[in-house]
């Protein structure tokens, strides 16, 4: 909720901006504010999570996907992440957020995120996610099947490399039914 505002005004502001496809690239600008610092004055790295998920709400409402999602009551949900620190983005530095929907695995879809300074690669993720309805997870194909009635034909090869399906499922916890014990 720390971001709150920040979706708001994400959410608000991609109304205004050029529609896009799922497959296209989003750019959300913003600055390294002082509740995204810590105490070494650079943004700090869980915050990078919370400032990437900007980047995948811009990428989902200019696409039309959000209103689809909300429309048949789906909610998106974060399974994996993974983020690679290259520089430091400090205290009031103008960056970027760039979000592109990469593809999909037998149960995910991915975005790679890039935090970017000056045309810089600063920072690095991947993050898998679900969609969730009151049925459970919602496949892929019937994610699939809400963007192609948005218009928006998906591209022919989908899959994201073998090195990003084995890192999710080799990180995943048991499945929310199973258990899943705290034995240190």
């Amino acid at each position: 909720m720390h971001v709150i505002f920040r979706t708001l005004l994400v959410l608000l502001q991609a109304r205004r901006r050029p529609t896009m496809t799922p497959w296209e690239s989003s750019v959300v600008t913003m600055r390294a504010l002082p509740t995204d610092v810590d105490i070494a004055r650079h943004i700090n790295n869980g915050q990078y999570f919370s400032l990437f998920d900007l980047g995948r709400f811009d990428l989902m409402a200019r696409s039309g996907l959000w209103a689809q999602m909300r429309k048949r009551g789906w909610s998106p949900v974060v399974q994996s992440e993974q983020i690679t620190f290259r520089r430091s983005v400090t205290f009031m530095t103008r960056f970027e957020i760039h979000t592109r929907m990469i593809g999909f695995d037998e149960k995910c879809f991915y975005f790679e995120q890039r935090a970017v300074v000056d045309g810089e690669i600063y920072v690095r993720a991947h993050v898998a996610g679900r969609l969730l309805s009151s049925a459970g997870p919602v496949p892929n194909v019937e994610i699939l099947g809400a963007i192609r009635d948005l218009g928006h034909e998906a591209p022919e090869d989908l899959s994201v490399s073998e090195e990003l399906q084995t890192w999710r499922r080799d990180s995943a916890l048991p499945a929310a039914r199973k258990t899943a014990p705290n034995t240190w």
